[in-house]
C-alpha cells in the first residue's frame, strides 16, 4: 500500500477559518462608516489609546477643577484613563478624539523617571513627590485618586514596557548605576530633611536597599546632604533625581602600615588615653576624633568625605637629609643636606639618614598629635636632628669632626632616640652619609695625606730593599746551603757505598774464607803427602850437603887464611907509605891531599854556580835573595832542558 505525504499550506488554514476572512474585510471597507454610526475605535496591539473628550452633553461634570488637566470623573478634556489594545464602541469622532501612541520601553541597563503632569502639589521643601500605588504609574486615575503629586517622583521604572499615558506622565530614560570593583560610592541626598546641627553628614538610614527605595529612605527622616554609608560594587536603580552618586576607589592600607581613623562624623567621645597625653582626644570607634584601635592592612569601604585614614608607617622607616635624594614614600622630598659651621669658622655639608619606627598602637598618638606623617617629620624630625648637627659641629674644627665621625654618629643617635622618645616614635638609627668640607681645606688635606703616602711609600721601598737584601742573603746562604747538602749527600753516598763495599768486601771475605779453608785442607792433604816425600828426600839431600859443606869448609878456610894474609902485607904496606908521607908532607897537608882527591873521585863541587849575597843594613836584601831564588830555579829547568833536547 502506498503512502502520500500530504502538505498543508498556509492558504489551507486560512480556508479552515473563511467565515473570520469577512467580518475584518467589512470592518476593514467600512471602518469611517462604523466610527461614525456606531463610534467604533480601534487600538492596534502595539499602541494605547490617548482620549480627549470634547463636551459632556447632560450633567454637572462639564468642566475639569481648577488646577488639574486630567479628567477622572467624565469631564470635558484629556482623560486620565487610557485605551488599551481592543476594540471600543460608541467612541463618536464629533465627541472624542482618540490618539494612538506607543507603548513606554525601558531598555535594559536604564531606568525610567517619571514626570507627573498633574497631581497634587508638592509640600513646600520637597523636591519627589512620594509614591503611590498605581501600577507603575500606568494608572492614571488612581494616582490622581490616591493624592498622587505632581512633579518629579521618587518611584523609578524599571527595565520593561509600560502603558502609560503620556499626557499625564513624562518618562525620561537615565543610566542604571554602576560602582566596579575595588570602588564605592558616596552618596549625596537631594532630597529630606536637614541635617542636624554641628554635623557634616545625616544619620545613617536602615531599609532602604542602597538608596534604591527613596520613599523608604525619606519615610525613616533621612536627611538630605552626604551620606555616610556608602554602595559597594554591584549595579542599583537609583533615582539620579533623589540622589547623586560619587565612585572613588576604596581606602587601601598597604602591608606595612596602619590606617589611623580620624572620623568626622558622629558624638564626641570620651578620651581613652588618659591624663598623662594631653596632645589630643583618642575615642572609640563610632564616635568623632581619632580612633584607638587602627586599620590593619586590607581594602576598606571609606567615606573619604566623613571618615579620613591616615596611613603610618609600622616598618622601619628611613628619612634621607641629602638633595636629590628621596624614598618611596616621599616623606623625604623637602629636606636637604644640612650645613653647619665648624669651630674654625670652616663651612660643610653632611648628608645624614635617620631610621624610625612607630608601633602600631602608637600611630593613633602621633597622629592625634601631629595630624599627619608629614606633620611629624616637618614639626620634629627636621628641627632636631638639623639643629643637632649644626650645635656638634660647632664644638669641633673640620678635621676633628672626619676623623670623629663614628663617635659622633654614635652620640647623635642616643640624642636623637631621646628626644623622639618623646613623640612616641622609636630612633631606630642615625647615620652620617657623605661628609663635604670647603675645596680649599680639602686641598690641604689632601697634600697632607699626599706626603703621608709618599712618606709611607719611600719607607716601604726602604723595607722592601731590605727585604731583597735580606732575601738575597738567604738566597745566596741557600744556593751555598744547596752545595753543601750536596756535599753531604755525597759524603752519605760515599759512606753509603763504602759501607756497601766493605758488606761485599765481608761478603766476598766469607766466600774467600770457605774456599781458602776448602783449598787449605786440599793443601795440607797434598803438602803431607809432599812431606813425606820431601822427607825421604830431605835426608838423602841433607847427606849429601853435609859432604859438600864439609869440602867446601875446608876450601874456604884454606882460602881465607890465604887471603888473610895478603890483606895483611898490603895494608902493612900501604901503612907504612902513608906513614912515610905523614913525615914527608906533614899531617895537615896530607889530609887536604887525601880529602881532594875523594872529592875529585866522588865528582863533588866546591865552588857553587850562582852566589846570592845580602846584607843586613840594605833593605833589597829579601828582593835580591827571592830574585837569586828565581834565577837558580830557571838554571835548573834550562839543565832540565837541554838533556831532553839531546
Amino acid at each position: 500500500m502506498n503512502h502520500y505525504l500530504l502538505q498543508v499550506t498556509p492558504a489551507d488554514q486560512l480556508m479552515k477559518y473563511w467565515w473570520v476572512v469577512f467580518p475584518i474585510i467589512f470592518i476593514a471597507a467600512f471602518k469611517p462608516i462604523l466610527r461614525v454610526l456606531f463610534g467604533m475605535v480601534i487600538v492596534p496591539e502595539d499602541r494605547i489609546g490617548l482620549v480627549t473628550k470634547k463636551f459632556v452633553l447632560v450633567g454637572s461634570r462639564r468642566s475639569l477643577p481648577d488646577g488639574r488637566i486630567l479628567a477622572t470623573n467624565g469631564e470635558a478634556g484629556i482623560q486620565a484613563k487610557a485605551l488599551a489594545p481592543g476594540l471600543y464602541w460608541l467612541m463618536w469622532p464629533w465627541q472624542y478624539s482618540v490618539q494612538m501612541y506607543p507603548f513606554t520601553v525601558i531598555p535594559p541597563g536604564k531606568i525610567g523617571l517619571v514626570l507627573a503632569n498633574d497631581g497634587a502639589t508638592l509640600p513646600t521643601g520637597n523636591i519627589l513627590a512620594r509614591s503611590v500605588e498605581c501600577d507603575n504609574f500606568q494608572d492614571a486615575t488612581a494616582f490622581l485618586e490616591q493624592g498622587g503629586q505632581k512633579g518629579r517622583q521618587a518611584q523609578v521604572l524599571t527595565s520593561g514596557t509600560y502603558r502609560i499615558n503620556k499626557y499625564a506622565f513624562s518618562v525620561v530614560e537615565a543610566d542604571i548605576t554602576i560602582i566596579r570593583e575595588n570602588m564605592i560610592g558616596i552618596v549625596t541626598a537631594l532630597d529630606g530633611q536637614p541635617i542636624r546641627a554641628g554635623q557634616i553628614a545625616g544619620e545613617p538610614i536602615e531599609g532602604h536597599n542602597n538608596f534604591q527605595n527613596v520613599d523608604r529612605f525619606l519615610g525613616a527622616g533621612g536627611c538630605r546632604g552626604l551620606q555616610p554609608t556608602v554602595m559597594l560594587a554591584g549595579s542599583y536603580f537609583l533615582n539620579p533625581w533623589a540622589f547623586e552618586v560619587e565612585v572613588v576607589p576604596m581606602t587601601d592600607v598597604p602591608i606595612g602600615h596602619v590606617g589611623v581613623v580620624i572620623s568626622y562624623i558622629g558624638e564626641d567621645g570620651a578620651d581613652v588615653t588618659g591624663e598623662h597625653f594631653k596632645h589630643g582626644n583618642i575615642v572609640t570607634k563610632g564616635f568623632r576624633g581619632v580612633w584607638a584601635e587602627p586599620l590593619g592592612p586590607g581594602k576598606y569601604p571609606i567615606n573619604i568625605y566623613t571618615t579620613k585614614v591616615e596611613l603610618v608607617p609600622t616598618t622601619n622607616l628611613v628619612l634621607n637629609w641629602a638633595t636629590a635624594r628621596s624614598e618611596a614614600h616621599n616623606l623625604d622630598r623637602n629636606l636637604s643636606t644640612i650645613t653647619v659651621r665648624s669651630k674654625d669658622g670652616f663651612p660643610f655639608n653632611l648628608d645624614v639618614s635617620q631610621i624610625i619606627h612607630i608601633p602600631a598602637l602608637e600611630a593613633p598618638k602621633v597622629i592625634a598629635r601631629f595630624g599627619s606623617m608629614g606633620n611629624l617629620v616637618s614639626q620634629v624630625l627636621e628641627p632636631t636632628i638639623g639643629n643637632y648637627f649644626r650645635n656638634s659641629a660647632q664644638d669641633s674644627d673640620v678635621i676633628s669632626f672626619l676623623s670623629t665621625r663614628k663617635e659622633r654618629q654614635d652620640a647623635a643617635k642616643d640624642h636623637i632616640r631621646a628626644v623622639l622618645d618623646e613623640y612616641n616614635v622609636n630612633a631606630v638609627d642615625t647615620l652620617i652619609g657623605d661628609i663635604v668640607p670647603p675645596e680649599s681645606l680639602m686641598k690641604t688635606l689632601t697634600d697632607r695625606k699626599l706626603a703621608q703616602e709618599e712618606e709611607k711609600t719611600y719607607e716601604n721601598q726602604r723595607m722592601a730593599q731590605e727585604k731583597r737584601q735580606g732575601m738575597e742573603k738567604e738566597t745566596a746562604i741557600a744556593d751555598m746551603q744547596r752545595e753543601i747538602v750536596k756535599a753531604q749527600q755525597s759524603v752519605e753516598i760515599s759512606q753509603r757505598t763504602a759501607d756497601a763495599t766493605i758488606k761485599k768486601a765481608e761478603g766476598d771475605a766469607a766466600s774467600l774464607k770457605l774456599q781458602v779453608n776448602a783449598e787449605s785442607e786440599a793443601v795440607k792433604m797434598r803438602a803431607n803427602a809432599e812431606a813425606e816425600a820431601t822427607k825421604a828426600r830431605g835426608a838423602a839431600q841433607a847427606e849429601f850437603t853435609r859432604l859438600n859443606a864439609s869440602a867446601e869448609a875446608e876450601r874456604i878456610s884454606k882460602t881465607g887464611i890465604a887471603e888473610g894474609e895478603k890483606i895483611m902485607a898490603i895494608g902493612k904496606s900501604t901503612a907504612e907509605a902513608y906513614e912515610l908521607q905523614v913525615k914527608a908532607m906533614g899531617e895537615g897537608n896530607f889530609t887536604r891531599l887525601k880529602v881532594m882527591e875523594e872529592i875529585s873521585r866522588g865528582n863533588v863541587k866546591i865552588i857553587p854556580d850562582l852566589i846570592i849575597s845580602g846584607g843586613e843594613g840594605n833593605g833589597d836584601g829579601s828582593l835580591s835573595g827571592l830574585m837569586g831564588l828565581q834565577l837558580l830555579q830557571m838554571l835548573r829547568d834550562q839543565k832540565t832542558e837541554k838533556p831532553a833536547a839531546e
